[in-house]
């Protein structure tokens, strides 16, 4: 409650920037190490704590020239957070997770594409949607974000409950240890949690096991993880843990401190100190002055009296500049598009190139493997659930294709001619509505579509029939494509 960032980020990681991944030499993690072990994991999880703290509360407003002094005429200290922390982060957020992610099938046997279809509705059920976009944001707030799985042994399948439940966890309190021999793959998982008095213990997911651990022991007898996987998985911004505040944040100080120095030296002019020369006056008859809005001043003999306004006015057009400037690096190394005005002549495809929305859009494309890593292991452990409860048996995680759709709508026409004119070169309409990238779930538009798509574009067996059943197949008027 009250801690403040009233120093720089540079003061607090120490020029460190980027989480800490914590590792492990242990083999394995049973009940003999498992104390020992975590506190090694914690005197890395706490300094990366107070970073994530700290990047938190940046993005949320409480940024550094809140808490700054000014010793020269104290009383005129503007404090102005232009808080572009909250625009990157809502832009990286909204840039990958403004459409929900979709599963698609990579192949084309109806059974599992119904399956695939299935697993859809359980995420929608889930609300993941809604997850998905508050781990976007702590991936962009302090670089690394978590999702939690477990078993909802409880569901009401008639309600469209799922088997199992899943939500973002907080990444101040939750942190994954990795084996530093075994391909660092996952060794345990550890959640921060208060018990009924209060009290902080840690409950910790390994392979086989679960502990809760107290004090420095454990606290419970070690329980079964019958999933046989972790289920905490780790959503990295990418391989450092940068967050998309920290690479920039330098500038971003720089930039409100510029416009509280501005609004500083509007305030300055405006109440400019009054000068005199040769003259003395008390403050008494000085203030009367002030009210009246005149003065007026006698010098002695052969001396000049003269009263005068101090001012020093700011530059306010190299200022903007300077400001300018400073945003737009920050827009650069956020690989973020500009808003620069439309200077006439311009076609869409011109503006979308020049003001850096291609650029925009392969930085995404760089992080989607990086996402789609750690989703496959989310998956993994989902259909490993749903198959001990008899559920999708027959579908495979090699089965299942990741979609991020980032804008539908960009482009729409330019992706409508894409898609007619792949299906009517023949190719397989699966495929054709997968690569157009028109629709955020293309396993549900080709399930629905497959009965007009039949009766428009025919096969070749069924060409082949309708021709050795004598129909009229002579009219060239509208001639039907081939495709299957």
């Amino acid at each position: 409650m009250f801690e403040k960032n009233r120093v720089s980020f540079t003061d607090i990681c120490r020029n460190g920037f980027g989480r800490k991944v914590i590792y492990s030499n242990a083999e394995s993690i049973d009940e003999k190490n498992i104390v020992q072990e975590l506190a090694k994991a914690l005197s890395i999880h706490w300094k990366n704590r107070e970073e994530i703290l700290y990047l938190d509360r940046y993005y949320s407003g409480d940024q550094p020239i809140l808490y700054r002094h000014k010793h020269i005429r104290p009383e005129i200290n503007n404090k102005i957070v232009e808080n572009h922390a909250f625009e990157i982060v809502e832009h990286k957020t909204a840039e990958n997770f403004g459409e929900p992610i979709q599963y698609v099938l990579d192949g084309s046997d109806e059974k599992k594409s119904t399956a695939i279809k299935t697993l859809n509705s359980f995420m929608k059920s889930d609300d993941k949607g809604c997850i998905d976009i508050e781990i976007g944001r702590w991936r962009s707030i302090c670089g690394t974000g978590y999702r939690f799985i477990w078993n909802n042994k409880d569901y009401n399948s008639s309600l469209g409950e799922t088997p199992f439940g899943i939500c973002s966890e907080n990444p101040m309190d939750t942190f994954v240890v990795y084996s530093s021999s075994n391909g660092k793959e996952p060794l345990y998982s550890c959640q921060i949690r208060k018990d009924t008095n209060g009290l902080t213990y840690y409950f910790i997911y390994t392979m086989t096991q679960t502990f809760k651990v107290q004090n420095s022991k454990v606290i419970e007898t070690p329980g079964t993880n019958g999933l046989f996987e972790i289920p905490v998985v780790e959503y990295p911004n990418n391989e450092r843990r940068l967050s998309d505040i920290e690479i920039v944040i330098t500038l971003l100080d720089s930039i409100n401190k510029m416009q509280s120095d501005r609004m500083n030296g509007i305030e300055q002019f405006i109440q400019a100190i009054v000068k005199f020369i040769n003259c003395d006056i008390d403050e008494t008859k000085f203030r009367e002055m002030c009210q009246i809005g005149m003065m007026k001043v006698t010098g002695g003999q052969n001396v000049r009296a003269d009263v005068d306004l101090m001012t020093a006015e700011l530059d306010q057009q190299q200022s903007q500049t300077a400001k300018d400037d400073l945003y737009n690096n920050v827009l650069i190394v956020e690989g973020m598009p500009s808003r620069e005005q439309n200077t006439g002549g311009d076609t869409g495809q011109a503006v979308y190139l020049r003001n850096g929305w291609d650029f925009s859009e392969k930085r995404a494309e760089l992080s989607e493997p990086i996402f789609k890593k750690s989703e496959r292991r989310f998956l993994k452990i989902v259909l490993r659930m749903l198959k001990v409860k008899k559920k999708l048996e027959s579908l495979e995680l090699g089965d299942i294709e990741i979609k991020v759709t980032r804008s539908k709508t960009d482009n729409m026409v330019v992706k409508a001619q894409v898609l007619q004119t792949l299906l009517t070169a023949g190719l397989e309409p699966k495929i054709a509505i997968k690569v157009c990238s028109l629709f955020s779930d293309p396993e549900e538009v080709f399930i629905l579509s497959q009965d007009y798509l039949k009766a428009k574009y025919k096969t070749k067996d069924e060409k082949s029939k309708e021709e050795s059943q004598g129909g009229d197949n002579n009219d060239d008027t509208n001639p039907l494509p081939q495709l299957w």
